[in-house]
C-alpha cells in the first residue's frame, strides 16, 4: 500500500512460457548425476520428472525474484552483494580487488567475470564441452560489503551455517568454503590469524576468515565460494538402469540442456545470499531494521 509492504506475504507468479514437457514423456532410464534414482526411491513414482519439479534448476526462479526485492532493500542500507565466476573448467578469473567497484561492474554483466579475457576463455571451454556432447563445472565467488559487526548466532545458526544451508539448496552446489577455506588447513596459526586493528569498520588487517568469527560477522567483507558440478544431463552415452525393470541399460540424453550452468547460477547465489542476510539482520536488529531512512 502506497508503495510499501503491508506485512502480509508477497505473491510472485512466474508463468513458464517455454516448457517442453514432451521431452520427458515415457522415459524410465535414470540420468547419472541427476536425482532420478533418489527421487524414485523416496517418492515411488509420484515425483514430477518433466523438468519443472523441485529437482530442476527452474526452482531457482522464485529465489531470484524474491532476492531482487531484498537486494534492493540491503543496498539502501549500504550492503552490497556481488558474485563472479571464479573458474570454469580449470580456467580462473582474477581475484577481487576494489570490492565496491568490482561489485558495481559485475551487476551489468551476463557472463560475470572480473576479467573479460578470462571470461572469453571460459566461454570457449564451455563451447568445447558442448561440441563434445559433454559439460563442465566451476566455482562461484561471492563478496558482501557493508555488513555490520555482530550479526549471527553461535553454534547451530552461525552465519556460515545458515548461508551454507541455503547455498546447498541451489541445484548443483557440492561445496562451500569461507575466506581462505580449506587452504587454512595448511597454515600455522601465526599465518591464518587476522591481526585486529580496530573495533569498528574494517576490524582486521587481513581477511582469511571471510568476515566471520565465532559464527558472527566481524565487520570485514564476507567472502565465500561454492563448487558447482558439471551439468548432469549430457549427450554422451552413460551406463544406467531402467526404473521400471531394474535392468542395466545405456542412456544418451537429448532435448535441451546447458553444457555449463555456473554463469547462470551466479544471480541465484546473489539472491540466496540476500535472503539469508536480510533474515539475519532482522533477527539481530528487529524487523524495523529496513524501515525508514534511520531504521
Amino acid at each position: 500500500r502506497n508503495n510499501k509492504t503491508t506485512g502480509t506475504p508477497l505473491c510472485i507468479v512466474i508463468p513458464n512460457m517455454d516448457q517442453h514437457s514432451k521431452d520427458y514423456e515415457g522415459k524410465t532410464l535414470c540420468r547419472p548425476g541427476h536425482a532420478d534414482l533418489t527421487a524414485e526411491m523416496k517418492y515411488h513414482g509420484f515425483q514430477d520428472p518433466r523438468g519443472g519439479g523441485h529437482f530442476s534448476g527452474r526452482i531457482t526462479a522464485p529465489l531470484v525474484a524474491a532476492g531482487a526485492i531484498l537486494s534492493d532493500a540491503l543496498e539502501k542500507k549500504g550492503i552490497f552483494i556481488g558474485t563472479h565466476v571464479h573458474s570454469i573448467g580449470g580456467i580462473c578469473d582474477r581475484a577481487f580487488g576494489d570490492l565496491r567497484e568490482d561489485i558495481k561492474n559485475l551487476g551489468g554483466k551476463v557472463f560475470a567475470t572480473l576479467s573479460d579475457e578470462a571470461g572469453k576463455k571460459m566461454e570457449e571451454a564451455v563451447l568445447a564441452a558442448k561440441a563434445d556432447r559433454d559439460s563442465v563445472g566451476g566455482v562461484l565467488e561471492t563478496a558482501v560489503i557493508g555488513m555490520p559487526c555482530g550479526v549471527g548466532e553461535p553454534w547451530f545458526d552461525t552465519v556460515e551455517g545458515v548461508l551454507s544451508h541455503a547455498l546447498f539448496s541451489i541445484p548443483a552446489v557440492k561445496g562451500v568454503e569461507f575466506g581462505d577455506g580449506f587452504a587454512l588447513a595448511k597454515m600455522r596459526g601465526s599465518e591464518s590469524n587476522d591481526a585486529i586493528i580496530a573495533t569498528s569498520g574494517e576490524t582486521t588487517r587481513t581477511n582469511r576468515c571471510g568476515g566471520i568469527l565465532g559464527g558472527i560477522t566481524n565487520g570485514m567483507p564476507l567472502l565465500f565460494r561454492t563448487a558447482i558440478k558439471p551439468t548432469p544431463t549430457i549427450g554422451k552415452e552413460q551406463d544406467t538402469v531402467d526404473l521400471v525393470t531394474g535392468e542395466k541399460d545405456v542412456i544418451s540424453s537429448g532435448g535441451r540442456h546447458d553444457p555449463c550452468i555456473v554463469h547462470r547460477a551466479r544471480i541465484v547465489q546473489d539472491s540466496v545470499t540476500a535472503l539469508v542476510l536480510a533474515d539475519a539482520l532482522a533477527l539481530r536488529f528487529g524487523t524495523d531494521f529496513f524501515a525508514g531512512e534511520n531504521g
